[in-house]
């Protein structure tokens, strides 16, 4: 069987649409409707006249589709592909994190839950955390959860950040002696690293930036080669975009063991079976979705 043919035929058939995340596999790249970051999906998804989404990607990620398209069917093909750094930070635990804060604002990165996002203020990306931080009327922000992103804001913003201690896995791992060695071999390369990564490393950046920016800044720029400190997904549009640029990844394999759990058969098989539908429970929705609309009124900064 075709699976790339048949899916196709499905996604017509069923009135969906498919959205494939930048990390995942090649081959779902290449038939997707829409790529792109977490946000930017569940915003085309809002746009999009079907019925049905499929969310190729992990689970706030559908999460955030269905409480902005409560209408629609939203559907995660692997109901296990979770987010390491989203589970590390629960709503319980954030409302007694706010009672040693009272009255401190939240900004809650998009990688969470939508009961985290429901406790929080106003929600942010990493190419609009810069902004959003800014546009707050206080001198004491909390940011949760990924610490790596809040110590890289607080460098461009005159306010306390209180960090959360989270942390993505794999973008964690990436280290200066990784990007030393790289640089060795390829003095000539330009670093460029997502804000997830560990603070010491992005001294090393050429350029720090959103896995969107990742993408307008290698095609916009003369360079011919470059270290990348994301996950491997985005070579696959890095190469398609860019044929005569070289990439190297941080480290090997730099790969998100969830973002790799969705594949072609298991798309197939939530189209056929309708599975697995992602709902978020009304009040916590109407909550989250406050902050995302805050967030949404802010303009990127890379």
């Amino acid at each position: 069987m075709d699976l790339k043919k048949e899916i196709k035929k499905l996604l017509k058939e069923k009135n969906a649409v498919l959205l494939a995340h930048n990390y995942q596999m090649d081959e779902i790249q290449e038939i997707a409707d829409f790529t792109g970051d977490s946000l930017g999906l569940s915003i085309e998804a809002s746009k999009v006249q079907q019925e049905t989404i499929v969310f190729a990607g992990v689970h706030f990620m559908a999460e955030t589709a269905y409480m902005l398209s409560p209408q629609k069917t939203v559907l995660l093909p692997e109901i296990d592909a979770g987010c390491p750094m989203a589970d590390m930070v629960t709503a319980e635990d954030l409302r007694e994190f706010k009672k040693k804060y009272p009255g401190v604002p939240v900004v809650c990165y998009v990688n969470s839950s939508a009961e985290v996002k429901a406790e929080s203020d106003i929600c942010c990306t990493s190419a609009n955390a810069v902004n959003v931080v800014k546009s707050i009327d206080s001198d004491r922000v909390i940011f949760v959860p990924d610490r790596n992103l809040g110590h890289y804001v607080s460098r461009f913003v005159d306010k306390e950040i209180i960090l959360w201690n989270g942390f993505c896995p794999i973008h964690e791992r990436v280290t200066r002696r990784d990007i030393e060695e790289l640089k060795k071999e390829h003095p000539d390369a330009v670093v460029v690293l997502h804000p997830e990564c560990p603070p010491d490393t992005i001294e090393l950046a050429d350029h720090v930036c959103s896995t969107s920016g990742v993408y307008s800044y290698c095609k916009e720029s003369k360079a011919k080669k470059f270290i990348i400190g994301t996950e491997s997904g985005v070579g696959y549009r890095l190469r398609k975009e860019n044929p005569d640029k070289e990439f190297y990844f941080a480290y090997s394999p730099f790969k998100c063991k969830n973002m790799k759990k969705t594949t072609l058969k298991k798309i197939y098989d939530a189209l056929v079976e309708n599975k697995y539908k992602i709902t978020v429970e009304e009040e916590i929705r109407k909550k989250a979705v406050v902050s995302i609309e805050r967030m949404l009124q802010i303009p990127r900064n890379y």
